[in-house]
């Protein structure tokens, strides 16, 4: 395999890092990295919000679900969905502007995820480790407070950056041909490769916990159909402008 693929494989989600510091020009740099990956028509429908002030940080990440890590990293930075600039921009050019299309907010969601996709590559490429935090979408609305977001901007994720301070195992994904269809969706097979996989998964979290947790991933995606559905979700993006006519 070559460097790319390796480094693409060995990834791990990091929450535990040292006291060292990022350099602000290697910061910079993932941000210039994370621009160049694709966009839709060129939008570029995203900003980033790098979280300097620990009031703040820590701020966001009891509001995320008391995630330490957080406040603890080295950087903090929350991907937007951003749909503000581009539209003012063809305003201004002199378009009659339509807002609050669903296609604008995928756009701004896909793009806002490629770019950070990109950001976590070139760093770890950098021997920095990191972490997406869906959290943020818990208590949006107050993020969105915090980090003075206009209409037509939304809080995707953050991601938390440091240099790591823990080697956690590589959690095991679903095999390719769980995921991988040819010419047409048959899912004939999906309960033998699920089971499968679910073996794999315990025997995972077995080893990783000493035996302290015993449970597989069908198990572990059960409060993410019950309880974690994040309801208010719809109404705070109407409320941002994301009014998905």
């Amino acid at each position: 395999m070559n460097p790319t693929i390796e480094l693409l494989k060995s990834h791990r989600s990091i929450r535990k890092f040292t006291d060292q510091k990022i350099p602000p020009e290697l910061l910079r740099e993932l941000i210039r990295a994370g621009q160049c990956a694709a966009s839709s028509n060129h939008v570029q429908a995203y900003s980033v919000i790098h979280v300097i002030d620990p009031d703040n940080r820590r701020r966001i990440a009891e509001l995320a679900g008391g995630q330490d890590y957080i406040a603890e990293c080295a950087d903090f930075l929350v991907f937007c969905a951003d749909m503000r600039r581009s539209t003012d921009a063809a305003e201004r050019a002199g378009a009659e502007v339509t807002r609050g299309m669903t296609e604008q907010l995928l756009v701004a969601t896909i793009d806002a995820s490629l770019m950070a996709q990109n950001v976590a590559i070139a760093a770890e490429s950098e021997g920095l480790g990191l972490c997406y935090i869906g959290g943020i979408r818990n208590n949006p609305a107050e993020v969105s407070e915090i980090l003075k977001l206009p209409e037509h901007v939304y809080p995707v994720f953050g991601m938390c950056l440091g240099y790591p301070d823990q080697t956690p195992e590589i959690k095991p994904r679903l095999p390719v041909e769980a995921i991988l269809r040819q010419d047409y969706y048959a899912d004939t097979r999906d309960e033998e490769l699920v089971a499968g996989f679910d073996r794999t998964m315990n025997e995972y979290y077995r080893l990783r916990t000493g035996g302290n947790k015993d449970t597989t991933w069908s198990e572990q995606l059960k409060p993410l159909f019950t309880a974690k559905l994040r309801p208010h979700m719809r109404e705070f993006l109407r409320k941002c402008g994301f009014e998905m006519k």
